[in-house]
């Protein structure tokens, strides 16, 4: 997937607006396992996946919450470390070898003043990921696992095959057990 294709899927820009972004843009590869991001870290950097897949999690009480998956054309962002400077609360893992675009988030909000065009862009771009959060907090306080295993069959089945089941329950917020039983019920 192509840096275009990603940036113009947050909010269309004009060509020499793309261009200024692809300057402060590198490629990279980061194998599986990889932490991107870590909560001892500010992080700097935002990054886009091309290829590849990635999970956040929180580590609590000794366990791993997973609470978000990130696929092809997805942000990854510590929104915290992006707003404040600070360490953000989250470990990002790789959980595929990946490609990613990493732009430099401090260059980039050089880039909000001089181009208005990125200024909204930059703008959509919160503006989704707050809607996504949104949307996250709601299905865990309000719908069943199961509701939210549908959910997640519907808008993201290729999860089921490249995430291990541990993980997927983890974001259901229950027991691997209890997904085992939530997918057999729906066999």
């Amino acid at each position: 997937m192509s840096l275009p294709d990603i940036l113009n899927s947050i909010y269309p820009l004009p060509p020499a607006s793309c261009d200024s972004i692809a300057l402060i843009t590198e490629k990279v590869s980061r194998k599986k396992g990889e932490l991107l991001f870590s909560t001892e870290r500010t992080e700097h950097f935002i990054y886009f996946i091309s290829r590849g897949i990635v999970r956040a999690f929180i580590n609590q009480d000794e366990r791993e919450f997973t609470f978000w998956f990130g696929l092809e054309r997805d942000v990854v962002i510590s929104m915290k470390s992006y707003i404040y400077d600070q360490p953000g609360y989250e470990y990002i893992e790789l959980l595929e070898d990946s490609e990613l675009y990493r732009i430099d988030a401090r260059a980039l909000q050089q880039l909000y003043l001089a181009d208005s065009h990125i200024a909204n862009w930059g703008r959509k771009l919160a503006e989704q990921e707050l809607v996504r959060t949104e949307e996250r907090l709601i299905a865990r306080q309000f719908k069943t696992a199961l509701e939210r295993y549908k959910e997640l069959l519907t808008d993201k089945p290729e999860l089921l095959q490249r995430v291990p089941l541990g993980y997927i329950a983890s974001y259901l917020g229950i027991t691997q057990v209890s997904l085992s039983r939530i997918r057999a019920g729906i066999k």
